[in-house]
């Protein structure tokens, strides 16, 4: 993250049914790059306590942990994609119907 923030960007976007992420920068800029492919569809429902946990998991760097996994559990949970900002100090994860879950970044 500092890395980004380093280079001038102000959040970015994960798109978990296109499978891409958007990088924005302050004038309008941006920069969208393909991920690869998780499995899985996204769930009709939105479950933020699920969401939540998931988020936990990948704080915890646990051995099981890999990115990959985390984004096909998290669309089991209903999450469509998220929106980083930098600027804002959050991240806001939203399913299919724009239901959303908050977290801040730690302090």
């Amino acid at each position: 993250m500092g890395d980004l923030i380093g280079a001038g960007f102000e959040g970015y976007a994960v798109d978990l049914r296109r499978s891409c992420q958007t990088f924005y920068g302050p004038d309008g800029d941006h920069v969208t790059l393909d991920m690869p492919v998780s499995t899985g569809g996204v769930a009709e429902g939105f479950d933020p306590v699920g969401v939540e946990a998931l988020v936990r998991w990948a704080q915890r760097h646990d051995a099981d942990y890999s990115y990959e996994a985390f984004c096909m559990k998290v669309k089991a949970a209903g999450c469509a994609g998220y929106l980083v900002s930098f600027l804002g100090r959050r991240v806001l994860y939203y399913g299919r119907t724009a239901e959303t879950h908050v977290e801040h970044f730690p302090s």
